[in-house]
């Protein structure tokens, strides 16, 4: 089974694990959808884009790659490059609003401390704070929740890139060391459940 067909399979095996989110509506990315998540229905029809797995015969599909530039909450500026600094990384979209996001973000927090940076990396992308307004909320919901990894927050380049493909929050995305998108799900999960997918995707690089 090829990497690609083996990370779609996981996430099809996490939804049924997940936890309600909160809906959206949009969709590029291909996203598997929790069957108890409110979100709008996700059609990942775009060239190359299909969250189907692909018959045993044939080829692999040509990677997705996104680009952007954000800024963290410290001011730093983050762009897709951060993804050759780990061979996993896990991009965490969630909202100040969200209670399924901040319930998981301890776990988050406890799981991006148990990795060493050069193996798997979290990030966090803030939907609904974007640059320039004020961030305290922001700062003391990721203090509360110990979720002490990057945080971007949203702009044109992070909502082209990666917003327009959430349909509700939160929502996962992972991509590998070269930046290539492994796959993502819509709602909230255990620490324990993320730790198995993780595992999982670090032994399939």
């Amino acid at each position: 089974m090829n990497k690609l067909r083996k990370s779609l399979l996981l996430f099809l095996m996490l939804s049924l694990a997940l936890l309600v989110g909160c809906g959206g509506d949009s969709s590029q990315l291909p996203i598997e959808t929790a069957p108890e998540t409110e979100t709008a229905d996700v059609s990942p029809d775009q060239e190359g884009a299909s969250s189907e797995s692909a018959p045993p015969d044939q080829e692999e599909p040509t990677p997705i790659y996104i680009t952007f530039e954000g800024t963290d909450l410290e001011g730093n500026t983050v762009s897709q490059e951060v993804f050759t600094q780990s061979k996993l990384t896990m991009v965490n979209v969630w909202a100040t609003y969200c209670n399924p996001c901040l319930r998981e973000m301890p776990g988050l927090g406890e799981l991006a401390s148990e990795y060493g940076p050069e193996e798997f990396q979290i990030i966090g992308i803030v939907s609904d704070v974007w640059e320039g307004e004020d961030q305290s909320l922001v700062d003391s919901l990721v203090q509360e929740t110990g979720a002490a990894y990057p945080h971007l927050l949203a702009n044109d380049s992070i909502n082209q890139a990666v917003l327009s493909s959430v349909s509700g929050v939160p929502t996962t995305f992972f991509f590998d060391g070269e930046g290539a998108y492994l796959g993502g799900v819509v709602g909230s999960a255990e620490k324990s459940t993320w730790e198995e997918i993780v595992n999982e995707l670090l032994e399939a690089q």
